[in-house]
């Protein structure tokens, strides 16, 4: 298979039910595809012949531009800038609170001139991954053009990949968050991306989404799962997107509602040839969706969508790198990790980026946001395209005592760990437990749901041994750390009985949509919570004489 990441099928899809329909493939159908097809080759060519450092140049110059007048732009003398060198050295680094202290808080939510021109109408509602705290990110108009533009890139992918793709013979799901939009003030609204998507969704393009327009505003997502489950099996679902995390969640609950009909995707939606994942890593819930998408021709594809842009999307198979999208008013800059806390950070752009770097990734674009860090970490596989990998958030780093651990290592860490013990991790979180009475020592806390259930004092010994081992080998400054009387001490894992993450983040107002289990919680507050909750969980799974796995007991 060319061009993208899949887990493809060892048999074949069994036969459409005849209850499904596939759209007729009339006129409507054929000119539509063929638009897109024709689109995809030009996109293409362009994407070929695109010098990327140009091109974000010109992207930068081009918003840098249009927003001189604003008083932003005035501030920092927009109307001298005449390069990526000059936009530097005038515009520093900036996080949300900067932001949001200096230019939005007076003026929200009536920001008319403030970093963009004009008002903006609509504001992506962000909750912190790690704190839970709102952020309200201006989107433009001029941004949801930016975003659709981005997207368009995945079909652009897949249709290249498959030539012969029928698509747009069916329905894509959309199952992201509540598309219900909150008026904050005359004309400005706010909420989900996927509500500010689907308001400007194209007239022409909605037969081709489920669900349709009025069924969707679900606020909890049990009840959103409960009503669009049976009426998608009443579709002839195509393509699927949402986070991986949720996706798989939906397809369990298929599975519970309709037993009858299987538990593999390929059981309920015969004809599903993409999904369409983003913003978690999906090295968790691989082996759970290889299970799933046994015997279906579908293939995933992995996208970094973001509140603050859509970044990338992948065109090549598995650790290739997602492709950035460099042509859609979005300039990007990338600080190195380790220099992100420093006074005056190296400040990277397209033009001399390297590969191999942990970077910080930093956003300008025609939401006007300038040089504003995301909060999320990349790093280069490719500099000439250029392609990244998501490697995690600057939060999920831990670096207490001074052990420089980051998301991806912890990640793979915990995942090698579990696999070397015959077990799977379905979610986890780490915190850092620091002791005052032992002069400031401490030690990271591993709360983990194991695929298998809750874990005998025997396997909980052999993880905890197997973690330590695997995180000493793979980090030197761990390894040190741990060696030394004045280090860390050896680290603890917590078992969650299966099912306890999801409810703690229902029991937090964070079950689905845009939100994501932290894998690393700084904040002391909001780990306790955790470690409260899945103690009281474990203990009332135990008392309702459920069995390791989280089912009744025989």
């Amino acid at each position: 298979m060319v061009g993208s990441w899949s887990i493809e099928a060892r048999s074949g899809a069994r036969s459409a039910d005849k209850s499904i329909q596939p759209a007729p493939e009339g006129r409507g159908f054929t000119g539509v595809t063929g638009l897109f097809r024709a689109y995809a080759r030009h996109r293409v060519r362009q994407l070929e012949a695109q010098p990327p450092a140009q091109t974000q140049e010109r992207q930068l110059l081009s918003i840098v531009n249009k927003a001189a007048g604003t008083r932003f732009g005035r501030d920092h003398g927009f109307d001298r800038i005449a390069s990526v060198a000059d936009y530097q050295a005038r515009v520093p680094l900036r996080v949300y609170d900067d932001f949001w202290n200096a230019y939005w808080k007076d003026a929200f939510p009536h920001l008319d001139n403030v970093t963009w021109p004009g008002l903006v109408e609509y504001f992506a509602v962000s909750s912190g991954t790690s704190t839970g705290n709102l952020k309200y990110i201006p989107c433009t108009k001029a941004m949801v053009r930016s975003n659709y533009k981005a997207a368009s890139d995945v079909l652009v992918h897949h249709l290249v990949n498959r030539p012969r793709s029928r698509m747009l013979s069916g329905k894509t799901f959309v199952f992201g968050g509540s598309t219900d939009l909150v008026e904050q003030a005359p004309g400005v609204y706010s909420g989900d991306m996927s509500g500010i998507a689907a308001k400007h969704r194209a007239w022409w393009a909605r037969p081709f989404y489920f669900p349709p327009k009025g069924e969707t505003r679900f606020v909890e997502w049990e009840d959103k799962m409960a009503y669009l489950g049976p009426r998608s099996l009443e579709q002839d679902i195509r393509a699927m997107t949402g986070g991986c995390n949720w996706l798989l969640l939906f397809f369990e609950h298929l599975a519970t509602m309709r037993p009858d009909l299987g538990e593999r995707i390929v059981d309920f939606y015969p004809e599903m040839e993409i999904l369409v994942h983003g913003g978690v890593s999906l090295a968790p819930y691989r082996q759970r969706f290889e299970e799933l998408l046994e015997g279906s021709h579908a293939e995933m594809r992995e996208t970094y969508p973001a509140s603050e842009a859509f970044v990338a999307v992948a065109d090549r198979g598995p650790g290739e790198g997602l492709r950035m999208v460099l042509d859609h008013g979005v300039f990007y800059e990338f600080v190195p990790l380790e220099e992100l806390a420093s006074p005056n950070p190296t400040r990277h752009w397209v033009g001399n980026l390297e590969p191999g770097i942990d970077y910080a990734i930093v956003v300008s674009s025609c939401a006007g946001l300038w040089s504003y860090i995301i909060g999320d970490v990349v790093r280069f596989v490719d500099a000439s395209t250029p392609r990244l990998l998501v490697t995690g958030r600057t939060a999920y780093y831990l670096t207490t005592f001074g052990e420089h651990v980051t998301g991806e290592l912890l990640e793979s860490s915990l995942i090698a760990s579990a696999k070397a013990q015959g077990l799977n991790i379905s979610e986890f979180s780490v915190g850092t437990e620091v002791f005052e009475e032992k002069g400031g020592l401490g030690r990271h806390v591993h709360v983990i749901e194991f695929r298998e259930g809750l874990l005998n004092p025997k396997q909980i010994e052999a993880m905890t041994e197997s973690v330590d081992r695997t995180l000493a080998e793979r980090n030197e400054d761990y390894r040190e750390r741990r060696a030394v009387a004045g280090g860390i001490l050896p680290p603890v894992i917590v078992a969650a009985a299966p099912g306890a993450f999801n409810n703690w983040m229902k029991s937090r107002g964070k079950l689905g949509g845009q939100n994501k289990v932290p894998r690393v919680i700084g904040d002391w507050t909001t780990f306790d919570d955790l470690l409260r909750f899945v103690e009281s969980y474990n203990a009332t799974t135990r008392a309702a004489g459920k069995g390791p796995d989280g089912t009744a007991a025989a």
